[in-house]
């Protein structure tokens, strides 16, 4: 999804799995469902998921629909 242009991930801020299933109001594992389908992309540290705010950001912007 989105990526950043320059290069330097120092800028770049991770929010964990629990993090993001606040921000976007769903469960931990609806999260891990996005992750492991290749919908949401996320780093992987250790044994636990690191997400960028970018890619949620941009995931939600794409995921928007006009309504009837």
């Amino acid at each position: 999804m989105a990526s950043k242009t320059s290069g330097d991930i120092s800028e770049v801020k991770f929010l964990t799995v629990a993090e993001v299933a606040s921000v976007m109001r769903v469960s931990k594992m609806t999260v891990y469902r996005l992750v492991h389908s290749g919908d949401l992309p996320a780093v992987r540290v250790g044994r636990s998921f690191r997400v960028s705010e970018e890619d949620v950001n941009e995931y939600l912007r794409k995921s928007f629909f006009q309504t009837g």
